[in-house]
């Protein structure tokens, strides 16, 4: 049995439109999640350990004036398109469309003012919410009007984020959501003593502004190869790696499968990923750095978290034999992600 309650969260500066802010509680006799309407923000989300102890496990903030601050997405639903677009054009039907840049030379998680920093309506439905926005043709620089729905809900230890989306025009489209975890508990210095398994046979290799090469390398005898449970910071340090911020590949077919695995053995806290989605970009929070004041005033350093974003492979719309990253008007996108809690 799932309750759900809405309560006000805040209001937005003037200079950023204003508007209410509302917080949905999503509740099980498992897992407590609350979202926000700003970016579909999964603002909390607690779980038990063996012993029954209920923690957070996402990074985030206390009171919305942390979110309307420069933050690296936490806890939000990213778009129109996650991850980076190559200096940040694509060429569409003989047109090419120039996006902001926000991540050096290229595009991030949607631009300047991604769906990450807009405030959603939402509809609250029996074990969960709903969330609309209309994002118009031109907005960060992309084409076509695309309406979008993100649903969240909760059954048991599950919690399932849908995306859908059509457009009036050709559009690339990949949503995702950036939840930064840490399963000893958020403010946790670090996850090196999280084990990980993603099943990918192959990763997408990044150039030095981590856009993809282009090439889809095999995991095999390298550090990538997370198809056996690792020790994550046993790991690390055993392929010299200062962490990951990669898409592995995962197998091309609609249906939903489990393609990751997280258990955090003091206390035995386990996350699983299942997804539609065609790749998975494993993040180890390598950019975090303790400027930032989260929750209950605590700096969050390098490696206290970990994401998990589903989504289609970085900077498809300009490598043609990547998974297809095109909307096109008449058609559906819709992509569902399950996050299921446990102990083990």
């Amino acid at each position: 049995m799932t309750t759900v309650r809405r309560e006000a969260f805040g209001r937005m500066p003037a200079e950023q439109g204003g508007g209410e802010v509302e917080k949905f509680v999503l509740q099980s006799d498992s897992v407590k999640v609350e979202i926000l309407s700003l970016g579909c923000i999964i603002a909390s989300l607690e779980t038990k350990d063996r012993d029954g102890k209920f923690s957070d496990i996402v990074l985030g903030f206390d009171t919305l004036e942390g979110y309307t601050r420069k933050h690296p997405f936490f806890g939000a639903v990213v778009g129109r398109v996650a991850n980076r677009i190559a200096k940040g054009r694509f060429t569409l039907d003989g047109k090419e469309y120039q996006l902001f840049l926000n991540n050096g030379p290229n595009s991030l998680h949607g631009g300047a003012k991604g769906f990450d920093k807009v405030l959603w309506s939402p509809q609250v439905l029996p074990d969960g919410v709903r969330f609309f926005r209309l994002s118009p043709d031109g907005e960060e620089g992309y084409p076509g009007d695309l309406k979008v729905w993100v649903t969240y809900t909760l059954s048991g230890r599950q919690l399932a984020i849908n995306y859908q989306a059509q457009t009036s025009k050709t559009t690339p489209i990949s949503l995702t959501n950036h939840a930064y975890f840490n399963l000893a508990g958020q403010g946790s210095p670090d996850v090196y003593d999280h084990e990980i398994s993603i099943e990918a046979d192959s990763y997408l290799p990044v150039d030095d502004t981590k856009i993809p090469t282009g090439e889809v390398a095999a995991v095999q005898g390298t550090g990538f190869d997370l198809r056996q449970p690792v020790e994550l910071g046993k790991h690390l340090q055993k392929f010299h790696l200062d962490g990951f911020d990669h898409n592995f590949c995962l197998q091309q077919v609609q249906s939903p499968r489990l393609v990751a695995r997280v258990r955090h053995p003091p206390t035995g806290r386990t996350m699983e990923v299942h997804t539609t989605q065609p790749g998975i970009q494993f993040y180890t929070g390598n950019n975090l750095d303790g400027s930032l004041k989260g929750k209950g005033g605590i700096t969050y350093p390098k490696h206290s978290a970990f994401c998990l974003e589903t989504q289609n492979w970085p900077d498809a719309v300009n490598k043609p034999h990547f998974p297809n990253v095109l909307l096109h008007p008449g058609e559906e996108y819709n992509s569902t992600t399950w996050l299921v809690f446990n102990t083990a």
